[in-house]
């Protein structure tokens, strides 16, 4: 096999850490919450910090690479994700797992952008398009492998283990970048500015602490207002810093370009969603209906699945009814099976979570794929690059803030719905309530949690719905292309 194959396969590896991290901790989450007495807050952060970092980092990460060598910056991002995932598997309590969460983010931001960044430099032009697929391909199989694999591991390790795993796929990632990918550059590409991504990381972590800490203080609490107003504060800072600079860093320009901005909040819809319903689904699946971890993981496959039927089918749907329509229906169905699956109650069995999972991942895959797409599609080609960074950056930051106010909302409801005088383990979290060994304090946080999920679903649905009517509005009707991997990453080989 030629040296560029080899190569491919070190992306593949690195992308695969990526798509495992994004779904593996969901179902350990039950597990962690019993053994570190993690509350409903401590969890929402334990799945945020990674998110909020990765999302935060994105854009400077990608930029470090052009400037100092996209493979140096590479390896350093696995290195950085191998440190942080040994530091979280032998964490003791919850504050070290957010800490160690936290830093795998700064190397996914690394590893996400530079590993589509290289491929251009290693594959001729014809080739390019079967080697960004397979990468891409990579991250998308992790995530319905991710709850699978972890939970096959929690039922025969400990929960360290989700974190273990990533160990030898990083190495083997840096080993390979080592040895077989060539060192490129862009030296045209803008200068990281410190200040604005110091702005976006204190703007977004002080949006994602005020929302989480409203279910717990309430959102008249003057540290959450203060919180919220801080993080209104940052990003308007940010927003004038960057609309000042000759070469921005974030071009927020795009965002002034209706079909960009209106593909963008459709993509970045669905992962508020799709976040937010595999944080509230995993205690649910566990908890409340007894699943063991494995088990759990099982159960999130209809929605994967659907997720990725959707995904292979959109192609033909785009080039024969348009994008617009594709979106927009893909919206709909994602919000017809949100209000299906708020009309879940305590009785219902597994048979009517796996209905509305597959709804709900049809939808995922028919409103997010053409929505990318398109939002990529409607830039000119000098500004694909920066697009589709801020398309990224936008998108994580509504996979943050799904987990944090869908989380927030429902723990807010549950906490209310309790029987009066209930222990505080039993508020902090549905699994706590079943740790005390009372079978009605039990059946009473079940119906609590039922109930939470179920107007966190509603508020799902009808988001969804207002999205796919904005989008059947306004949204042109064009067929977009996905950019050519040419056209993301312009590069310098270093000899």
């Amino acid at each position: 096999m030629e040296r560029r194959w080899w190569a491919l396969g070190a992306m593949v590896a690195s992308m695969l850490v990526i798509g495992f991290d994004t779904t593996i901790l969901n179902v350990a989450l039950p597990t962690m919450a019993d053994q570190l007495g993690a509350t409903t807050g401590q969890q929402q952060w334990m799945s945020d910090a990674y998110i909020v970092v990765f999302a935060a980092l994105m854009l400077p990460a990608g930029l470090l690479g052009d400037r100092f060598g996209r493979r140096k910056m590479l390896v350093t991002g696995l290195g950085i994700f191998l440190v942080g995932s040994v530091l979280g598997a032998f964490a003791t309590s919850v504050e070290p797992v957010i800490a160690a969460r936290a830093f795998m983010g700064i190397g996914a931001a690394l590893i996400m952008p530079l590993a589509l960044a290289v491929l251009p430099t290693i594959f001729e032009p014809k080739e390019q398009s079967k080697a960004m697929g397979m990468v891409v391909a990579a991250s998308a199989l992790g995530m319905p492998l991710g709850p699978i694999v972890g939970g096959w591991l929690l039922n025969h390790f400990w929960w360290g283990s989700i974190f273990v795993l990533n160990v030898p796929l990083a190495a083997i990632g840096m080993l390979a970048c080592v040895l077989l990918l060539p060192e490129t550059r862009d030296p045209s590409s803008p200068r990281v500015d410190a200040v604005s991504t110091g702005l976006t990381v204190t703007g977004l972590g002080a949006l994602i602490f005020g929302i989480i800490e409203a279910s717990d203080r309430s959102w008249g609490d003057p540290l959450v207002l203060g919180m919220l107003a801080g993080s209104v504060v940052l990003i308007a800072a940010l927003v004038v810093r960057e609309k000042r600079m000759v070469r921005p860093m974030l071009d927020l320009k795009l965002l002034a370009r209706r079909p960009f901005l209106l593909n963008t909040l459709a993509a970045t819809l669905t992962m508020f969603v799709l976040s937010g319903l595999l944080f509230l689904l995993t205690p649910y699946l566990s908890a409340v209906l007894g699943n063991d971890a494995f088990g759990t993981g099982l159960r999130l496959l209809p929605m994967m699945g659907g997720l990725m039927v959707a995904a292979k089918g959109t192609g033909p749907l785009v080039r024969r009814f348009g994008s617009r329509a594709v979106i927009s229906g893909g919206l709909v169905v994602l919000a017809f099976g949100a209000l299906l699956g708020s009309r879940t109650e305590v009785g219902d069995g597994y048979g009517f979570v796996a209905l509305w999972l597959s709804v709900v991942g049809l939808g995922f895959g028919f409103a997010m794929v053409p929505a990318m797409s398109a939002a990529i599609g409607t830039l000119p080609r000098d500004a694909a690059g920066s697009g589709s960074g801020l398309l990224s950056t936008v998108r994580q930051t509504g996979a943050a803030l799904g987990v944090a106010l869908l989380g927030s909302l429902m723990a807010g409801v549950y906490a209310d719905r309790l029987p009066a005088g209930a222990p505080e383990a039993a508020r902090d979290s549905v699994v706590g309530a079943h740790l005390l060994g009372d079978p009605r304090l039990a059946a009473a946080a079940d119906s609590a949690y039922i109930h939470g999920m179920d107007v966190a679903l509603l508020v799902c649905g009808i988001a969804a719905l207002v999205t796919a009517l904005l989008a059947a509005a306004l949204l042109p009707n064009a067929v977009a292309e996905v950019p050519a991997a040419e056209d993301l990453a312009p590069a310098t080989v270093d000899a």
